[in-house]
């Protein structure tokens, strides 16, 4: 029994003196824990509305106001006409648009009824759909509070308009999604293996030694990736279109041109972690926790980026899958063109060269 408690005791000191099984033990856990609990959130925050006033009477702007100091809503646009609705939704500047109608009090004191239209971005359904519900939850507690005694029944009708997604299909936020996590998977994980394993095999200096120059041999291991990869896209897109119905409203070779930039991103990615990891088992585990979670969750694949604390929104501009994710919902679902998605290709392309230039660096540093 002696020897056993021994043994125990042994393993703790173990334990204890191992920084990355105290990491694994302690450190993860604990930060996912903090970020699933800050991101997934059934709430909405500091949405992104613009207002369309036809009546500018006191109803309209109390109605306003309370939206307003509600901590859910922030005015960004006050609209002179709606002629421009579907522009402002294809800028991505707002997810939800109001709209009062004339004489909008006038005609809830005299009629007891008035209307305002809720038009949103349904290209992401959850987001218009929480923007919608807290909308209608306001309005309709700012109608009770006016007339509480229920003398004079009083009722505003909203009509909800939702733009590009109309039927609210889920698929339409999961497919881009989806799309963007296989291939920062595929593109950079497999990249990353492929590359540690021939150093942990002891293969690599071998090649090096062959008439093949050290960007030959990246381009070699990189170039079927990129290819497989781009015959995923294509399979994604195709099952997307015809299998879940989610529509191609912009350039399809466009499209193809954005995800093939994304693809290249992903294994520039995946020949930077390859010269941080001296194993395929590291090289996998860095892919799974530091590409795979933040994919999901900080993208604004699942959640809305409106909604997390102020810090992960800061985080979020350098998850590229983020800005892949407004690429491509944008020219599927919203039909835009260059002129609406130059930034976010930018910063792709940025990320691109940076990743270049320091897996470049460190990789030739690694191999002397």
């Amino acid at each position: 029994m002696a020897q056993l408690l021994s043994f125990i005791k042994k393993e703790f000191f173990h334990i204890f003196r191992d920084p990355r099984t105290m990491l694994i033990l302690f450190g993860i856990p604990v930060a996912q824990l903090l970020i699933f609990g800050t991101v997934i959130k059934n709430e909405i925050k500091d949405v992104r509305i613009a207002i369309y006033d036809q009546s500018k009477d006191e109803t309209t702007q109390q109605i306003t106001n309370k939206l307003l100091s509600s901590g859910y809503f922030v005015l960004v646009d006050d609209l002179q006409n709606t002629s421009g609705i579907e522009e402002t939704f294809r800028k991505g500047e707002v997810k939800e648009i109001i709209v009062f109608e004339s004489n909008f009090g006038e005609k809830l004191i005299k009629e007891g009824t008035a209307n305002v239209q809720l038009i949103a971005d349904a290209s992401d359904p959850n987001m218009a759909r929480l923007a919608v519900s807290y909308t209608r939850g306001i309005i309709n507690d700012y109608v009770q509070k006016m007339n509480p005694n229920q003398e004079l029944p009083m009722q505003i009708q909203p009509e909800v308009r939702m733009y590009f997604n109309e039927e609210m299909k889920s698929a339409y936020m999961f497919v881009p999604g989806t799309m963007a996590l296989i291939l920062m998977l595929i593109s950079a994980m497999m990249t990353s293996i492929s590359i540690t394993r021939e150093k942990e095999l002891g293969t690599m200096e071998i090649l090096l030694v062959s008439p093949l120059k050290p960007a030959q041999i990246i381009i070699g291991k990189v170039l079927p990736y990129l290819l497989l990869s781009i015959v995923n896209a294509f399979v994604i897109v195709l099952i997307g279109l015809f299998v879940f119905g989610v529509p191609i409203t912009g350039s399809f070779i466009l499209l193809m041109l954005e995800t093939i930039l994304f693809i290249l991103m992903a294994l520039c990615l995946g020949i930077l972690i390859s010269t941080m990891a001296k194993s395929q088992m590291t090289a996998m585990f860095i892919s799974m926790i530091v590409l795979m979670l933040p994919t999901i969750l900080l993208s604004g694949f699942i959640f809305p980026i409106e909604n997390m604390p102020e810090i992960l929104q800061w985080l979020s501009h350098i998850m590229p899958a983020r800005w892949f994710i407004s690429i491509i919902r944008g020219i599927m679902l919203k039909g835009v063109g260059m002129a609406f998605i130059w930034k976010e290709t930018l910063i792709l392309i940025g990320m691109t060269l940076f990743f270049v230039a320091v897996s470049v660096r460190k990789f030739k540093i690694r191999l002397e």
